[in-house]
């Protein structure tokens, strides 16, 4: 009978919780950019008829029901969130090529399943445990917040692994650049070189920085937008020590060369670090879990040899 009393509490709850959700959208403030929006789009250079196929199915009109709740959706996760300068920072680091606003989009698809989550795990705890109200609530709730910060998370990760790889990938780069500009090419030349027969996240990034400079972007300049976008210590000395030779005229071969064995050393120490940090967490089960039970095999015949002793 609790458990009944339970659950209609938690229906109620929800339900109150859905009437207001619902009301705060039809309610939603009116802009003035949605009353202008009308008498201001821009002139059709095609047929409707050739739209009307594309228009009429169920996934459109759900998609386009589902806008304004999504826009608002976006906001509250833009006002709660990160800053909007951060994220598209970091979804250039990771190499995405999604917007803000999709980034957002897809907070606000994981806080809804987040909550479905959590409403099915509040019913589930209600049916067995017969949990109180405000541990249901502190339930859904956090389950929401987290299905909002997955994708927050997972691009995280996407950002370590890819500038991982650019890391691994500097110095071999950096050699085959020498290698060109040892064989008389430019600078420019040796980016073109490099970039189109090598593949990975860096010589993508080369390949931008190599259509920058050829839209007219001074190399330097060019440079320096790959080093902010990368933001990568090693990388940035890379690109600076790269602008500096071609601004004074100093040798790029050795230059590059010399780059590419300075990644090395602070690859090789980057190494040397992980692997002290490694050393230390080994000793944690080597103290907790294999020294006792040599103690325990070293200790156990004497023990016994006392009690056959007696």
């Amino acid at each position: 009978m609790t458990a009944l009393v339970q659950g209609a509490l938690i229906g109620a709850v929800g339900g109150l919780g859905l009437v207001l959700v619902v009301g705060h959208f039809r309610a939603r403030r009116v802009r003035l950019d949605d009353r202008l929006a009308p008498y201001l789009r821009p002139a059709r250079t095609t047929s409707r008829l050739l739209a009307v196929g594309a228009t009429q199915t169920p996934l459109a009109t759900v998609q386009r029901l589902l806008a304004p709740w999504m826009a608002d959706g976006v906001r509250l996760v833009a006002r709660f969130g990160a800053p909007t300068d951060l994220v598209r920072a970091r979804l250039v680091r990771a190499g995405r090529s999604t917007s803000v606003e999709q980034f957002r989009a897809e907070q606000v698809v994981g806080a809804v399943l987040g909550l479905i989550v959590g409403l099915a795990l509040a019913t589930l705890a209600v049916l067995s445990r017969g949990l109180p109200v405000p541990s249901l609530l502190v339930i859904v709730i956090a389950a929401s917040v987290a299905g909002a910060v997955v994708p927050d998370v997972v691009l995280s990760r996407q950002v370590a692994a890819r500038e991982e790889r650019m890391l691994a990938e500097l110095p071999t780069v950096a050699e085959l650049l020498a290698l060109a500009v040892g064989a008389g090419e430019g600078a420019v030349g040796a980016l073109d070189r490099v970039a189109r027969s090598t593949h990975g996240e860096l010589s993508g990034e080369l390949a931008k920085t190599l259509a920058d400079a050829r839209a007219g972007t001074p190399l330097t300049a060019a440079l320096e937008n790959l080093a902010d976008r990368a933001r990568l210590a090693p990388l940035t000395r890379f690109s600076q020590g790269v602008a500096v030779a071609v601004e004074r005229g100093t040798p790029l071969a050795e230059v590059l060369r010399a780059q590419a064995q300075d990644v090395r050393e602070a690859g090789r120490r980057a190494l040397m670090e992980a692997g002290g940090r490694k050393e230390v967490a080994m000793m944690v089960p080597v103290v907790f879990l294999i020294l006792p039970v040599t103690v325990v095999f070293a200790v156990f015949p004497g023990f016994t040899l006392l009690q056959v002793g007696l």
